[in-house]
């Protein structure tokens, strides 16, 4: 599973509009609504490279009220969570 962040800059009066519409994209797992230069990050996950054309540039792109798009491609997940399942295996609750 290949997974990006993309960074998205919106019109400021149609964040939560463009944010739900982002988030029933076929690819997108996740969108937030955050601080700073860019008003949302979608979280990306496809199963191969060229899939990330389709999804990105091909649909959240064409949001109506998306400004601009900065993807970033994992190379590797870290995460508190996977950590915690693997240690719990074994372990009676």
């Amino acid at each position: 599973m290949i997974t990006s962040i993309v960074l998205i800059k919106t019109s400021v009066d149609r964040v939560p509009e463009v944010a739900e519409q982002i988030a029933s994209l076929e690819g997108v797992s996740e969108v937030y609504s955050v601080t700073g230069p860019h008003d949302l990050i979608a979280i990306v996950r496809v199963r191969h490279h060229d899939d990330l054309a389709e999804v990105i540039p091909g649909r959240i792109s064409k949001v109506p009220g998306v400004a601009s798009t900065e993807t970033h491609i994992a190379f590797r997940a870290y995460s508190s969570h996977d950590l915690e399942a693997a240690f719990a295996i074994g372990l009676d609750a």
